[in-house]
């Protein structure tokens, strides 16, 4: 069995590149060999099953920024397939998509179906075979190309190859491509929620504040956005940018470490202990619970006052210095200690893999052996939450099909 493209990995990038490069040569034969009972498993939960495609960010200067690593790199992947780019060619196939007050694009019908629809009528449409149940166990360079020989015992020969397995939550998911000598950056988890264990803050599970900042002091960085409060911990994108960034520092310390919440980012210490002061000298006789006019949910406003130390039965001339020192504290500098994390719903994403400089990224080839092609989340690149990880997959996936096929054999 001789393939002139086999693309390893059924998901965004591998599908995307053996379509295009399909398109671009109708007489290759080209196939997806994928180890599981179907393809696209994660354009299929992604988005809550609406399918996050990309993200309306149009120009690649921006939206390399919602990558913690790999920006240098894809700055030139998305100089030639973008943002933009992603949606015409959804829309030039019937799949229109729009975008939410957030950025986040979905397709109108609000079905990833459409977008697995899509992809497979493309792979029918120009020959790409794709085959279930094909699980790669060994990848041998040859003179002519290379030879692929799956866990079932079959052998294939392939003038080309791409690799687009997706990322693997441990090392040991990389040693076949550190046996073909690629470098390999050890994975760590990436995008996930701060467990807070015994914290009394859990009780507040399903309040949510629309924007709070939140510091990670030891390692100098901080995200400002919506938290979610769970029975576990804090959670929101706030947290999941938060945890991208941190991904490496966070794993080296075990997941124990300091977080510092503003629950009122655009105030500072001064004018909430003059408000606090105004209330005492001007609405003395008020009980606490009465005028305490700060734009937080009401479970959080009365948990806060509790950790002050302050009675929410309480008049405000009551109420001491300390106390009024203790509730500015905890709203700009609410300290809880973190102990554990939660991966976000079923969309394990990882900090690591293949070291982007084993990669030529004006092609997707591997430096090191020609014809070998990497895309996706088995590369050292990882995004933010909210459509970029697709957009990454869609701009590889396009590059190295346009790469391939149109180079001079």
């Amino acid at each position: 069995m001789f393939y002139d493209l086999a693309v390893v990995g059924g998901g965004a990038a591998g599908f995307f590149a053996a379509v295009n490069a399909a398109r671009l040569q109708p007489r290759w034969r080209i196939a997806i060999f994928e180890q599981s009972k179907q393809v696209l498993a994660k354009v299929r939960i992604s988005g809550g099953g609406r399918c996050n495609v990309t993200h309306a960010c149009f120009d690649p200067a921006e939206l390399v920024k919602y990558y913690p690593r790999g920006q240098k790199e894809l700055r030139q992947l998305f100089a030639r397939f973008s943002t933009g780019d992603t949606v015409q060619w959804f829309e030039s196939r019937g799949v229109k998509l729009k975008a939410e007050a957030d950025g986040r694009m979905f397709p109108v019908s609000d079905s990833s179906q459409s977008i697995i629809d899509c992809l497979l009528r493309e792979a029918q449409t120009y020959g790409v075979e794709v085959l279930l149940q094909h699980d790669v166990q060994h990848l041998e360079p040859q003179p002519a190309g290379f030879q692929l020989k799956f866990r079932q015992g079959e052998t294939i020969k392939a003038k080309k190859v791409l690799l687009a397995t997706g990322g693997h939550p441990n090392e040991a998911g990389y040693q076949w491509l550190k046996d073909l000598g690629l470098p390999v950056v050890s994975p760590v988890p990436s995008l996930f929620t701060f467990n807070l264990p015994k914290n009394p803050i859990t009780a507040l599970m399903g309040v949510s504040v629309p924007s709070a900042r939140i510091r990670l002091p030891e390692f100098k960085k901080e995200q400002t956005g919506p938290l979610l409060i769970t029975h576990w911990g804090i959670s929101g994108p706030a947290v999941l940018k938060l945890s991208a960034l941190a991904a490496r520092e966070l794993h080296q310390r075990q997941y124990r470490f300091r977080v510092l919440v503003s629950w009122l980012p655009e105030e500072d210490a001064d004018s909430l202990r003059a408000l606090f002061e105004d209330y005492r000298s001007y609405a003395g006789s008020a009980k606490v619970v009465n005028r305490f006019e700060v734009d937080l949910p009401a479970r959080l406003r009365l948990f806060l006052l509790q950790q002050a130390g302050i009675d929410e039965n309480q008049r405000w001339s009551e109420v001491n210095n300390k106390h009024i020192n203790r509730l500015v504290e905890l709203l700009l500098n609410h300290e809880l200690l973190a102990s554990g994390k939660t991966t976000f719903k079923e969309e394990f994403v990882t900090s690591g893999g293949v070291a982007r400089e084993a990669i030529d990224f004006t092609s997707m080839e591997c430096r090191q052996i020609p014809g070998l092609y990497l895309a996706g989340e088995l590369l050292d690149i990882d995004a933010l939450t909210g459509g970029f990880n697709f957009q990454a997959a869609w701009s590889a996936g396009w590059v190295m099909a346009n790469s391939v096929a149109t180079e001079k054999s």
